[in-house]
């Protein structure tokens, strides 16, 4: 089997040349300075799961064999420099990622919740997920925008693992499907039914432009179409399947998310519309009880499903996970997009 840095790798895995120009010096960089401590390069995201435009994010996921210790980042933050410098005004800063260790990436877990020699008190504010407290293990991360990468668990959910496994573009390295277990449409709604739940304490906030405003309303549907079809879907996606297959009394405020675009200053950093707001935050309360609906279904179903195939088990959102959900929590959600700055996610 030909050595990692023999294998060539994509150089034109996106339709954009300067966001291929990008990737191809994060991948020569990474060849450069992790050796053979590096496993692959990846996509996931809006350019994994489709319906990306000139103004997503690109998401990376780096894989290597062993975590990066401390000392080893400073290399790592001089690349990302290097990338901003480059003649490639939008995309140089349009990259977000995370370096992740193949043990780790294989499965969700809260064990080991810390790197090792690196432990974190219970008032660590992840900041990568606006201050959420410890969870599980924080991966090295480079936020939007950033040059220097920070321990951030941002990554480190169900969701990535999904879209990285099913739909993850291999700009080097093993198939992405070689080094997750995959994970089951159970372990994704108890994610998700636990994301609800950390949205509705922050009461939908900040709301005070139209992007973050439609941010919410884009984020509802796309957690809803999640636990009604087991499968991750893009924004896109996901607000045509809500206007269709929802309570038609919110397709309106749907069609009205779905018509910001990103990177248009003059319309996504106009203030809210106060009745957009409060209509948002309604259609947040009746999404949650719609999804502990959905689960129970579905939970319900699969629960007749292995008693008939004499594998019953007590699982689930409700009852821990049928074919091993994720324990002890989920994914907290980062504040949205802030217009001209941060780009909204896939």
């Amino acid at each position: 089997m030909p050595r990692l840095q023999d294998r060539a790798p994509a150089r034109e895995p996106t339709p954009y040349a300067e966001l291929n120009t990008v990737l191809a010096h994060l991948v020569d960089g990474v060849q450069r300075r992790l050796g053979d401590n590096l496993i692959g390069v990846y996509l996931q995201g809006s350019f994994a799961i489709g319906d990306f435009t000139p103004w997503s994010d690109c998401d990376f996921i780096v894989v290597v064999e062993r975590d990066l210790a401390p000392d080893e980042i400073p290399a790592l933050d001089a690349l990302h420099e290097e990338i901003h410098q480059l003649p490639c005004p939008y995309w140089r800063q349009g990259l977000e990622g995370s370096y992740v260790p193949r043990e780790v990436l294989r499965r969700w877990s809260t064990e080991p919740r810390d790197p090792p020699g690196e432990p974190r008190g219970p008032d660590w504010g992840d900041p990568g997920m606006s201050g959420a407290p410890p969870k599980a293990y924080p991966f090295w991360h480079l936020d939007h925008g950033a040059k220097a990468l920070v321990r951030s668990e941002h990554d480190n959910s169900q969701v990535v693992r999904w879209c990285l496994r099913e739909k993850g573009v291999t700009l080097l390295g093993p198939p992405p499907r070689t080094l997750i277990d995959p994970v089951t449409p159970a372990m994704l709604r108890a994610e998700i039914l636990d994301t609800i739940a950390l949205v509705l304490k922050l009461d939908l906030e900040p709301m005070r432009l139209v992007a973050w405003q439609a941010f919410w309303v884009g984020l509802f549907c796309r957690m809803l179409h999640t636990l009604s079809t087991g499968a991750v879907w893009s924004k896109t996606a996901s607000l045509a399947w809500a206007q269709a297959s929802l309570d038609p009394k919110w397709r309106e405020l749907v069609a009205r998310a779905a018509a910001v675009r990103k990177g248009d200053e003059a319309q996504s950093g106009q203030p809210a519309d106060p009745a957009d707001v409060e209509a948002t935050r309604a259609f947040a309360r009746y999404a949650a009880e719609h999804a502990v609906s959905v689960a129970r279904s579905h939970d319900l179903l699969e629960r007749k499903q292995a008693a008939r195939r004499g594998g019953f088990q007590p699982g689930g959102p409700f009852g821990g996970p049928v074919g091993g959900g994720r324990p002890g929590g989920g994914q907290f959600t980062p504040p949205p997009m802030r217009p001209g700055s941060r780009r909204g996610r896939g």
